[in-house]
């Protein structure tokens, strides 16, 4: 029952899209909506709303990933924390958010939600820093273009770099879904993609 509750809590509150609520607070229309791809993300409410509404949306997707896990976790058995109900917990934010219930179960990609999931398992934060590896090193070094390839390629190579780093077998489950949540909606987003291409640090 416990573990329902906090599956439920979680993905309801990842459905709460905070770069729609914050770009339509600070702009007569949804900042959002001006995008390229419309994607409810950290990324596009830096870009369309400014320092502010970047900030918050961030400061918010984090949230609704960390609380929901770290509060299972602060009052659970160490046999509730191994298993499956983990692998849940961890992944009902980041699927409230790319599937939000208040938008007609469309979303965005969960980057910075799934960031939050992972950082709930704080003190241990190997599969946090793997993920953000994997974002810079994608973003920054190889890079892959455009967002919506990169972020694939660094979802795919968090999972498999899981494998290798010692975790609790609840949170490669959880992760587990989390990709296969993003894949989907992936193959079902309407976004146009551009060319799929690789360019090194030093190339323009």
């Amino acid at each position: 029952m416990r573990t329902c509750l906090y599956i439920l809590v979680g993905y309801l509150s990842g459905s709460i899209l905070f770069a729609n609520v914050f770009s339509t607070l600070f702009h007569e229309k949804g900042a959002i909506e001006e995008s390229k791809d419309k994607n409810p993300g950290t990324a596009n409410a830096f870009l369309y709303g400014g320092f502010r509404c970047g900030m918050l949306t961030l400061i918010c997707d984090l949230g609704k990933g960390i609380l929901p896990v770290h509060f299972y976790l602060a009052g659970s058995r160490p046999e509730e924390a191994a298993a499956l109900s983990l692998a849940l917990v961890l992944a009902a934010p980041v699927v409230g958010h790319i599937c939000s219930a208040y938008h007609n179960f469309k979303g965005g990609k969960g980057i910075a939600v799934t960031f939050g999931s992972l950082l709930g398992m704080f003190p241990d934060l190997r599969p946090a820093l793997l993920l953000a590896f994997f974002f810079l090193f994608y973003s920054l070094i190889l890079r892959i273009i455009p967002h919506f390839y990169r972020t694939l390629v660094t979802y795919l190579c968090t999972l498999v770099g899981l494998l290798f780093v010692p975790c609790q077998p609840g949170v490669r489950a959880g992760f587990f879904l989390i990709c296969l949540a993003v894949l989907l909606h992936f193959h079902f987003s309407k976004e146009e993609r551009e060319q799929f291409q690789v360019k090194l640090l030093w190339m323009h």
